[in-house]
């Protein structure tokens, strides 16, 4: 498995760009897994149906599945913070490539997507764990790199700088056990 993060500010393009790469994975062949931070309360469930009744009535876990997909919704008895590296656990073991959109502080490997204006600075000339950063505004970066600068616009381009790069994303979990 590849993992590799997507890092910026709100409103810089993350979600915009790894909806692009995904596809252009997808037609090369590759299973393609996304793991998203949310900052906030989020449900995936609505009242009235029988996962969100059987949750209210206080089950801790329940996966609902047909034969096209499968669903684990967990409740926490206490706040919980999990790591990025908990959640990809988590996953299919079968899958080729992790997106992983968030999760800025983190220690993957990560694209920063960067644009002007987007945050109150970029991450890239103090997060070693940047190692490309993609914009929509190569002439306006705040700091000259020597790391590659991808259009943040052309995510098929992306996708294949990630597949010709792919051994550099290498997950191996047991350097973050």
């Amino acid at each position: 498995m590849k993992v590799v993060g997507f890092a910026g500010f709100s409103g810089s393009g993350k979600t915009t760009l790894v909806e692009g790469i995904i596809p252009e994975l997808r037609q090369r062949g590759l299973r393609v897994s996304v793991v998203k931070h949310a900052h906030h309360s989020f449900d995936i469930d609505h009242p009235g149906k029988d996962t969100f009744r059987h949750r209210e009535a206080g089950a801790f876990e329940v996966v609902v599945a047909s034969n096209k997909r499968l669903a684990l919704m967990r409740e926490f008895e206490q706040e919980a913070r999990l790591s990025v590296h908990q959640l990809i656990a988590e996953l299919y073991d079968g899958v080729d490539w992790v997106l992983v959109e968030g999760f800025k502080d983190s220690d993957l490997l990560k694209v920063e997507v960067w644009r002007p204006g987007a945050g109150p600075k970029a991450r890239y000339p103090d997060d070693d764990f940047i190692v490309a950063i993609a914009t929509d505004a190569p002439d306006r970066l705040p700091e000259a790199t020597l790391r590659p600068v991808l259009d943040l616009n052309a995510p098929a381009a992306v996708a294949q700088w990630l597949v010709e790069n792919g051994h550099r994303f290498d997950y191996n979990p047991e350097m973050y056990g």
